[in-house]
């Protein structure tokens, strides 16, 4: 496995309902045929200079194995590419129905390709 440089720590991610709750609130919203990104900004006085990320993979997707495999793919994309996004930025990506038969180098494509 990566070294600690590779982790994707709890300071990076959504974790609390109302977190997801307010960037779909006042995010903006982007679309692609697999998935739909939520983007908001937060205050810099209250939180971590760090983008955050958050995912939600529905049942509709798959089984618990899949969900879990496009999760992960989501996450690394993040890791990989969150030094291109504002520091205050706070993401939610929803994975759609098609999302499982993607691999992770097309979920990479696709989220970056959604976000320019």
């Amino acid at each position: 496995m990566g070294g600690p440089r590779e982790r994707f720590p709890s300071g990076s991610r959504l974790r609390r309902p109302r977190e997801f709750q307010r960037v779909a609130r006042i995010g903006k919203r982007r679309t692609s045929e697999h998935f739909i990104v939520l983007l908001a900004c937060r205050d810099s006085d209250t939180m971590a200079d760090r983008p955050r990320l958050g995912v939600t993979v529905s049942r509709r997707v798959g089984s618990a194995v899949v969900r879990n495999r496009v999760k992960r793919a989501v996450r690394e994309w993040f890791r990989r590419t969150q030094g291109l996004l504002a520091p205050h930025a706070d993401l939610v990506v929803i994975a759609r129905q098609g999302a499982a038969g993607l691999r992770a180098r097309e979920i990479s494509d696709e989220l970056c390709e959604v976000l320019n």
